[in-house]
Order: structure tokens, then sequence, then C-alpha cells
């Protein structure tokens, strides 16, 4: 049965602090499995008086039990942060614990022939027409206006008519202004000419198979088989799309703090990322075309 305090803590992130779904689900269960584990470290139940004794040492030996669980250092990280979030809602000042040391990752764009390859065979692989029409267009706009895929599947009929921009809702339901290409406007067009359900404002824009809305999950697995049948890396998903439109953007002399903007970024650190993959991509092509390299 959930704890009395790892319910209210998700309620807190879902109505307060808006958090998406995902995340209230993952902090929740580190709030349970901190809670289950304090229980059977200290032999008692788990109440606010018991979370004001923990300290630094119960800390570590919970993050080394999750470590035996195989967790690496950047779920630890994220454990870690999750557990002091959960400790300052209920009141506890959390015992001062140096988290791992997590080595930010470089996201790793494809190539626009890659990109329109990959939407091509997924389309192709839909078993009903209208279904790969979605297909496109679905992979078009993550790759031609930087959308999450979350984002492309809580788009509504309010969107439409497709103009030369769209209102996204992002993260933390901050609504940024992405601009629309028209092969991308065209593709959605297509789709809504050919889907057999209506198309109306407060249902979502892209819908499955049966009329409800598709989900992610589904458009993941159809990119998964793609790109097996293409020969392309396990790192291209429906995110590597994202990645791949905001490198080029930014090869192609777009400013970052514009690039922030088309991208729902909260802060600009999370777009600078984005730098390294241009310098890497430039190291590339140094190593494989000089001749000294």
């Amino acid at each position: 049965m959930p704890h009395p305090l790892a319910v209210r803590w998700g309620d807190h992130l879902r109505r307060d602090r808006r958090r998406s779904p995902h995340t209230v689900r993952a902090y929740v269960a580190t709030a349970e499995r901190l809670l289950a584990f304090l229980a059977g470290h200290h032999g008692q139940a788990v109440d606010g008086a018991l979370l004001k004794t923990i300290g630094t040492a119960d800390l570590r030996a919970f993050l080394a039990r999750r470590r035996n669980d195989g967790i690496g250092n950047a779920s630890a990280a994220r454990e870690l942060s999750a557990v002091r979030g959960f400790l300052a809602f209920v009141g506890v000042e959390a015992p001062r614990l140096k988290g791992p040391r997590v080595k930010r990752g470089v996201p790793r764009p494809i190539s626009p022939d890659e990109a329109l390859a990959l939407a091509d065979e997924v389309a192709e692989d839909a078993h009903q027409p209208w279904i790969g029409t979605r297909d496109w267009a679905v992979l078009l706009l993550l790759y031609g206006a930087g959308l999450r895929v979350g984002e492309a599947m809580a788009l509504t009929g309010a969107v439409l008519p497709i103009g030369e921009a769209m209102a996204v809702t992002g993260k933390r339901d901050k609504t940024r202004i992405v601009p629309i290409l028209p092969q991308v406007r065209e593709a959605i067009e297509a789709y809504v000419a050919a889907c057999p359900w209506p198309m109306e404002k407060d249902v979502a824009l892209f819908r499955g198979a049966r009329g409800g809305p598709l989900s992610a999950a589904l458009v993941r697995r159809a990119v998964r088989k793609a790109r097996g049948r293409l020969g392309l890396s396990d790192r291209t998903t429906p995110h590597a799309l994202r990645h791949s439109f905001a490198t080029h953007l930014l090869g192609r002399g777009a400013d970052l703090r514009a690039l922030q903007e088309l991208l729902g970024h909260a802060s600009l650190s999370s777009t600078q990322i984005y730098t390294a993959v241009d310098a890497a991509h430039l190291l590339d092509v140094y190593r494989n075309a000089h001749p000294r390299a």
C-alpha cells in the first residue's frame, strides 16, 4: 500500500509544481523506496518524526543499496535529487551528501538525409495508408520543429488550420511559439485529410488506429524497427530528431538564445550542450578529411 507521505508528495508535484506524469511517477517511486529502506533499516514504521532523525549515514546506506540494485552514476544522482526534494517537502533538511559525478553526454544527432529516410521507412511500414501519412507527419514535425515526442502527442485539433507558426505546450505547462516549415505543414494537412476520425478542437491531433490519442510508445517502437532496417544507431530515437533540429540550426548560424526559445529550454545551459555537438561534428570532419589527421 502506498505510503501516505509519498502520496502527498506526488499530489504536490502534480498540482503545485506541475511536473509531468513521468516525473511524478519517478519521484514518488524514489520516495517509496527510501521509506521502505528506512523502515527496514530502523526496524519501525516511518513517520515525520523518524525522518527528522536521518543522517548522512542513512542516505549513504540507501544509495549503497541502490548501487547494489545496479543503477549507475546518472541514476544515483537523480535518486539523490529526488530524495532531497522529498525531504524538503516533509520539512526535513537533507543531510549534506555529495552526489556522484555525472559526465554529461553529448546528444547524437542524425543527418538530414537519415532523418528523412527514417520518417519514410516508418511511413512505408504502416499497415494502413492514412497511418503512414500520420507517421510521416509526426516525425517530420519532430525534426522540422524540434518538438519533444510528448509535445507532439499533446497537440489537439485546436492547432488547425496550421499556419506559419504553432503554439506548443512543453514542460511545466510552458507555452512557446515554433515556426512551421511549409513541408511540415503540408505533411500535417495531408494527414488531416486522410485521417478517418473527425478533427475536434479538444481531441488529440494525432490519432491511433482506433481513434484514441496516439501513444508516444508506438512512435518509439516504430522508429526502433525502422532504424534496425536502415542500419542506424541505437541512439536514433524520436528525441534524436529534436537533437538534429537543434544541431543543424546551430550549424547554420542560429543564435543560441533563439534556439533556447525554439526548444523551450528553461535554462540557456541546457541549450549550450549543442555547441559541444557542433564542435564534435567539426572535429569528426577534420579527422576524416585532413591529410595529417
